[in-house]
């Protein structure tokens, strides 16, 4: 079932070939699951400009935001929060048999905006979700984190290489 505030009709705003529309409106990015974790956009829904340009057989569409992305770091696991800047255009011409230029998020005229932006966003991530750009991550021998460790902190012992156990008899 389709929320009715991330659609649109793109029917009712009437516009003939040639013509363009651009709306302010608001989006509400779906959460996103990212390697088993939640993240979602900081404050649930973000300003965005929607682009609207009517051509002979259908919509090219741009749609613009910038949001804060709340997550897990994947080094330290602790909470991330990264600025992420989204730039995306779609292509929507129905009678088309190149599925290229058949839109995803277009059915029936309806835009889902919810899903576009959703997928926008995820498409927009850094490779990796860092709580900050230096994150030290987890210590691998005892699990605590290194950003706040001093220097030295974390030389464990190392136990010897058992596959050299035969030579050591040796000595």
């Amino acid at each position: 079932m389709r929320d009715k505030r991330q659609t649109i009709d793109l029917a009712r705003l009437l516009l003939s070939p040639g013509q363009g529309k651009r709306l302010d409106l608001q989006v509400s990015p779906d959460p996103l699951v990212l390697a088993g974790t939640e993240a979602s956009v900081a404050d649930g829904a973000v300003p965005a400009r929607l682009d609207i340009s009517r051509t002979a057989a259908g919509y090219a569409l741009r749609l613009r935001f910038s949001g804060e992305l709340n997550g897990t770091c994947v080094r330290c696991l602790e909470p991330a929060r990264v600025t992420v800047e989204v730039d995306s255009r779609e292509v929507d011409q129905p009678t088309a048999t190149d599925e290229e230029l058949l839109s995803p998020y277009v059915d029936e005229g309806v835009l889902d905006l919810g899903a576009w932006s959703r997928d926008a966003l995820a498409l927009a991530l850094p490779p990796k979700l860092l709580c900050r750009e230096d994150c030290a991550g987890l210590c691998p021998v005892c699990g605590e984190s290194l950003n706040d460790a001093e220097a030295g902190a974390h030389d464990h012992p190392k136990d010897p290489d058992p596959r050299w156990a035969k030579l050591r008899e040796l000595q």
